[in-house]
């Protein structure tokens, strides 16, 4: 098996694969209930790759369904090559759930440890590995104290390095920064970043947009257990791309109050802005064609002092997505600060 130079993988038939490759995944409870309704995603490999949607959509059932949690109502796909669901396909993977409970009778090194023995990871290749993931996680002074005196964010840094003892190709990680302080927060995305340096796939289920924006090469979005979005977040704010040009223009300046630029619109400049700015947006992605913008203002008397590119944010885009053009919440969207799934 080798990788490829765009993320896939050649296996010895020489046919190509992704890291995760799911179509068609469907889920229904009983009562009729669907959790998930046809949902077909792909991570690549060596990329990070966010699942995103609101509290009840069906993501954490789709993570459950990868890990073999939960058994689908259908699935077709393959995760690192091998049909999806079996053993062979969970070997070189590792997992983060949730809400994960270590044995509270055990220190940190020996959770580590007892999961490489269920991963059947040899006894000196797992101490070794244990320690080095124990300093990789900020963990290595506490390993000697019982999980049951850790914090919730101490938690979260043994169950990745835990979900890392493997030494997997795919990692599943649900909610890692969950509790976690925002230095915590900060390590855990350098990790993921060196993750995805070393190759690995990662793909990461989140409700800290910021975060997810941060590391993310592709996102999903899922809405009432179907994906609506999916593709890079430049991909997807394709259309929200634009300049902002901020300018002051004094009393008296040619074209003064109304400079009109072809193109642009006006916008509110921001709170704490100088007397007599003014802000234009103009929507293009291209810097060449603010040029002429700023050229006009300035032969206006204009004092241009601030260009700034911009674009929606992750959350931007989330809301548009689940929100519907009457401006009200879809079921299963919910507000800042509800309970997520």
């Amino acid at each position: 098996m080798a990788v490829r130079k765009d993320g896939t993988v050649s296996g010895a038939n020489g046919t190509r694969m992704l890291a995760l490759d799911l179509q068609d995944v469907t889920k229904t409870y009983r009562g009729g209930v669907h959790a998930l309704r046809g949902v077909s995603l792909s991570v690549r490999r060596g990329e990070v790759y966010g699942l995103l949607g609101p509290n009840g959509a069906g993501k954490s059932t789709l993570v459950k369904i990868i890990m073999t949690v939960v058994r689908p109502t259908s699935l077709r796909g393959t995760v690192l090559g091998q049909p999806a669901g079996t053993q062979a396909a969970l070997e070189r993977v590792g997992y983060l759930p949730e809400h994960h409970r270590f044995p509270p009778y055990l220190t940190g090194r020996q959770v580590v440890d007892f999961f490489g023995a269920i991963c059947k990871v040899p006894r000196a290749v797992r101490r070794e590995r244990t320690e080095r993931l124990l300093e990789l996680v900020g963990m290595r002074d506490w390993a000697g104290r019982k999980v049951t005196t850790y914090s919730k964010g101490m938690q979260q840094r043994i169950g990745i390095a835990a979900a890392l003892v493997n030494d997997p190709l795919l990692v599943v990680l649900d909610e890692p920064t969950d509790g976690v302080d925002p230095v915590g927060r900060r390590e855990i995305r350098d990790l993921l970043v060196r993750l995805r340096a070393e190759g690995r796939s990662v793909l990461v289920n989140s409700h800290l947009l910021g975060e997810v924006e941060m590391v993310a090469d592709r996102v999903a979005i899922i809405n009432q257990g179907q994906r609506i979005a999916e593709g890079t977040i430049d991909e997807l704010t394709r259309d929200s791309h634009r300049y902002e040009v901020d300018a002051i223009v004094p009393a008296g300046a040619a074209g003064e109050p109304g400079i009109e630029i072809p193109g642009a619109s006006s916008a509110p400049s921001a709170a704490g802005a100088p007397e007599g700015t003014r802000t234009w947006v103009i929507r293009t992605a291209d810097a060449a064609e603010v040029q002429p913008a700023i050229d006009r203002l300035r032969a206006a008397g204009a004092t241009v002092t601030r260009v700034e590119r911009a674009r929606e944010t992750l959350e931007d885009l989330f809301v548009r997505s689940v929100v519907d053009e009457r401006g009200r919440a879809m079921p299963g969207a919910r507000g800042p600060g509800e309970r997520r799934e």
